[in-house]
C-alpha cells in the first residue's frame, strides 16, 4: 500500500462555559463544573484494510481522535525503530505476533488484558505478559494458482522443487510483507523445527529459488504478477487469495484457485500499545482494544476490506465473518513468537541477500 495518512477524526465539540450574572455568580459557576477530562489525538501505525473504518466508527462513538498512518509491516516496523528515543506512535496494528514478541523482548509494549469474549483461538494467541492482542485470524500461506494456464497442482511445498513449477512460482518480500516473514518461519518450523529449522528452510528456499522463485513486494504485486501471466503460482495470505477469486470473474485466460498446503501458519492480526506513550494515551488505547475485539468493532472491521483483511476468522464469540470466507481450516500450525520473533531480522536479511 502507498502510505497515506488519515485522520479518522480531529475534532472534539468546544465546551462553553455560560457566565451567570455578577462576578461572584461566575465564580461560582466556574469552580462547580466539572473539569473536562484530557483528550490526547492517538497515532495508530497500521497495516490493515480496515485501519480506516474502525478508528472512524472508535472516534464517532467514544469522541476519541485517531491518526492513522497506514504502510506496509515492514516500513513500520522500521519506523518503530528509528523513533525508540523518540517513539511517535501510540498503537501498532498488523498482521503476525511474532513482530510483537520482539517488540516486547525489546521493552516497548505496554501490557493490557482486553475486555473482549476470546474464543478458543483467540486465547491461545494471548501471550501471557499481555503485551498485545489478536483481533482476527488468516493462514499463510495460501497457494492461488491459474487454473486456465496449469494442470499441476502441488500437495506439498516439496512439489514446488519439480520441473512443473519451474519459473512459474512467486511470494511476497518479507522485508516489506508482514505475513511472509511468519509464513517463511512456518517453513522453517515445519521443516526443522526450533533446532534445525533456520537451515532447513533456508535450504529450501535456496532450491527453490533455483527453480525459478520470482519475489514481489507485498500480496497486491504477487496477484498482479499472477494476472499478467508473469506467474502461474502465488504464496500469499488467505485473506487476499480468497478476495482475488471473489472480485475476479473468471476467463478463458484467467481463472484463480486455491489450495492448502500442509502445514498452513496460523497468523494473528495483532494490536499493542505503545509503552512510551503517555499516561492519556494508553488509557485511550485501552479503550480502542476493547472496541476492537468487542462484537460491534469486529462487525465495522468487516467493512473495510470486503476482499481483502476483512476476509479473517474471528478470534472472539459472538462475532461472525464475511459469507464468502470458507471454513476455519482444521490442519495448521502456530508459531512460538518468543523464539521466531527475535530472528525476524536475522532471516529477513538472509533472504534479502540470497533469495530476492
Amino acid at each position: 500500500m502507498n502510505v497515506t495518512t488519515r485522520w479518522a477524526a480531529v475534532s472534539l465539540a468546544a465546551v462553553a462555559l455560560v457566565g451567570l450574572t455578577g462576578c461572584a455568580g461566575a465564580a461560582s459557576a466556574s469552580s462547580s463544573a466539572p473539569a473536562s477530562a484530557a483528550v490526547e489525538p492517538l497515532v495508530l501505525y497500521a497495516a490493515e484494510g480496515y485501519d480506516a473504518v474502525a478508528p472512524k466508527a472508535f472516534t464517532a462513538k467514544t469522541g476519541i481522535p485517531v491518526k492513522v498512518v497506514d504502510d506496509s509491516t515492514g516500513p513500520l516496523l522500521t519506523k518503530i525503530q528509528a523513533e525508540k528515543n523518540n517513539p511517535q506512535w501510540s498503537m501498532l496494528w498488523v498482521d503476525g505476533d511474532t513482530a510483537f514478541a520482539s517488540l516486547d523482548q525489546q521493552g516497548l509494549l505496554a501490557p493490557y488484558a482486553a475486555h473482549g469474549s476470546f474464543n478458543t483461538v483467540g486465547k491461545a494467541l494471548i501471550p501471557s505478559d499481555h503485551s498485545y492482542t489478536p483481533t482476527g485470524t488468516t493462514v499463510m500461506s495460501a497457494l492461488i494458482y491459474n487454473a486456465a494456464k496449469v494442470t499441476a497442482v502441488p500437495a506439498t511445498y516439496q512439489d514446488l522443487l519439480g520441473s512443473a513449477y519451474t519459473g512459474k512460482v512467486g511470494m511476497n518480500d518479507p522485508a516489506q510483507s508482514g505475513p511472509t516473514y511468519p509464513f517463511i518461519a512456518g517453513l522453517m518450523n515445519q521443516f526443522g523445527g526450533q533446532t534445525g529449522g533456520v537451515a532447513a528452510g533456508e535450504a529450501y528456499l535456496t532450491k527453490l529459488k533455483a527453480n525459478g522463485l520470482k519475489v514481489f513486494p507485498t500480496n497486491g504485486d504477487t496477484l498482479h504478477a499472477l494476472e499478467t501471466g508473469q506467474i502461474d503460482y502465488g504464496l500469499i495470505q488467505s485473506s487476499a487469495a480468497t478476495g482475488e477469486v471473489i472480485k475476479v470473474k473468471a476467463t478463458a485466460a484467467f481463472q484463480p484457485k486455491i489450495v492448502y498446503l500442509p502445514k498452513s501458519t496460523l497468523l494473528p492480526s495483532v494490536i499493542a500499545i505503545d509503552k512510551g506513550a503517555s499516561a492519556v494515551q494508553q488509557a485511550e488505547a485501552k479503550k480502542f482494544i476493547d472496541y476492537v475485539v468487542s462484537s460491534e468493532g469486529q462487525a465495522v472491521m468487516l467493512t473495510g476490506d470486503p476482499t481483502g483483511d476483512s476476509l479473517f476468522w474471528p478470534v472472539v464469540d459472538n462475532a461472525s465473518s464475511l459469507k464468502d470466507l470458507p471454513p476455519f481450516p482444521t490442519e495448521y500450525q502456530t508459531l512460538n513468537p518468543v523464539f521466531w520473533g527475535p530472528l525476524q531480522s536475522q532471516v529477513v536479511t538472509w533472504f534479502e541477500s540470497n533469495i530476492k
